[in-house]
């Protein structure tokens, strides 16, 4: 979670990850940070975000990405 918390804030240093939950619906991320933190997490975590998983749900929060990484991991 430390990792991927970095990686956030390599990508958006002006936000603060660790207390927003709504990075999607409150507008906070757009479809280019969204596009920076796939290729991000893919390449740290050695994971593929494929299509199916670019929905608000899994990138509204840090807990949310993790989330989505442990499930591939695991797959």
């Amino acid at each position: 979670m430390e990792q991927l918390q970095k990686i956030l804030e390599e990508i958006r240093p002006d936000v603060d990850f660790a207390s927003e939950d709504r990075l999607i619906d409150n507008g906070v991320l757009d479809s280019i940070d969204i596009i920076a933190i796939v290729t991000a997490v893919n390449n740290a975590y050695d994971v593929e975000i494929n299509v199916q998983y670019l929905l608000p749900e899994h990138f509204n929060s840090v807990e949310a990405i993790y989330r989505l990484i442990c499930k591939l991991q695991d797959e």
